[in-house]
């Protein structure tokens, strides 16, 4: 730790988040503007492990690990204090000093590069009302099958007819937001276990015995202010691109964040929902990219239900984030709790 106290307070007085590492990586100091940034003490930060603070990835432990005789640039790492959310991300410098490293954080925003919400060009907007528009009869034709069948199955084969139909009702109005978009539906209370349970009924009927279904909910969650359609449609698109994915076991996790900070918005309580599975995890050359619309994995994927699950975080004033490797992947929908009773706009 620098011995000169005038050192510390203009360390201190920097906007920069900074750390001071001694050679093993150990954190020796830490600045106000890092602890504020992270969300914690300064005191919470001495004498542990700066590799402890990277979600996301590898990256800082490897650079710890190899000998520096000049800066190292880190991009996009996710840090937190191990316990806490949310995953916040920064390109680290590392820089090498007598007796340890100096390390740098700049805070970078959710997405790499420009936000995808405003990549979508007006060709794409207007092909995809082409497609709505195809979409239209095929749907008509499903619900007017399922419909057929229900009045010649038991009341277990009906149950699922329902489900179909259900769905169908919801993909036509989806079909219809896109030919003619309409203004969010007033926010109404939602159980989000209630959700997650439409869901998961979804996936069961979906997967089969193929995927492993967990629950590891927290009972003590609260109401809160929400789309229940739109919330049922981000969940599921998770739970399928998951089991797509190769997926032999997803888990829905929900808890309590507290002090959480989304976005720009000052910390308050929300709602952490976990979606992970052991599947393949996502591609490299995916990474950077994953959450635009059309990007997809799959040679017959559309590339449009991340796109619409991080669309349906943001009406809900929350966040969708993500960290993945082969047999890990964590899609992560952070949502205030608050008592906001109207969606965001776009």
């Amino acid at each position: 730790m620098p011995a000169d106290s005038a050192l510390l307070e203009t360390l201190d007085s920097l906007g920069t988040p900074l750390l001071r590492l001694d050679a093993l990586g150990v954190v020796t100091f830490a600045n106000l503007a890092l602890a504020r940034w992270l969300g914690v003490s300064q005191r919470r930060l001495l004498g542990l492990h700066a590799a402890a603070l990277e979600q996301e990835g590898q990256q800082l432990a490897i650079g710890l690990v190899r000998g520096m005789q000049a800066p190292l640039r880190l991009r996009r790492v996710g840090l937190a204090l191990p316990g806490t959310a949310p995953v916040l991300f920064a390109d680290l410098w590392l820089s090498p000093a007598a007796d340890g490293l100096w390390l740098e954080a700049h805070p970078v925003d959710e997405f790499p590069g420009e936000d995808p919400a405003r990549l979508l060009p007006a060709a794409l907007a207007a092909s995809l009302k082409g497609l709505a528009h195809e979409l239209r009869n095929p749907l008509l034709g499903i619900k007017g099958a399922a419909q057929l069948l229900a009045r010649r199955i038991d009341a277990e084969g009906r149950e699922l007819t329902a489900i179909i139909e259900s769905e169908v009702g919801r993909l036509s109005m989806l079909v219809d937001q896109l030919l003619s978009p309409a203004p969010p539906r007033p926010f109404v209370p939602v159980n989000v276990h209630a959700v997650l349970e439409r869901v998961l009924r979804l996936a069961e009927s979906d997967a089969g015995w193929a995927v492993h279904l967990q629950r590891d909910y927290d009972p003590s969650l609260p109401e809160f202010p929400a789309d229940p359609d739109r919330l049922a449609q981000a969940v599921w698109n998770l739970v399928r691109n998951a089991i797509e994915a190769g997926a032999g076991r997803v888990t829905l996790r929900t808890r309590a964040e507290h002090a959480a900070r989304i976005g720009s918005a000052p910390p308050a309580l929300a709602l952490r929902l976990d979606v992970i599975d052991d599947g393949r995890g996502v591609p490299p050359e995916l990474a950077e990219h994953l959450l635009l619309p059309l990007v997809s994995g799959r040679a017959d994927g559309t590339g449009l239900g991340l796109a619409l699950a991080q669309q349906v975080a943001r009406e809900h004033r929350g966040a969708l984030t993500w960290r993945s490797r082969p047999g890990h992947t964590v899609f992560t929908l952070m949502l205030p709790l608050g008592s906001e009773t109207e969606p965001a706009d776009g």
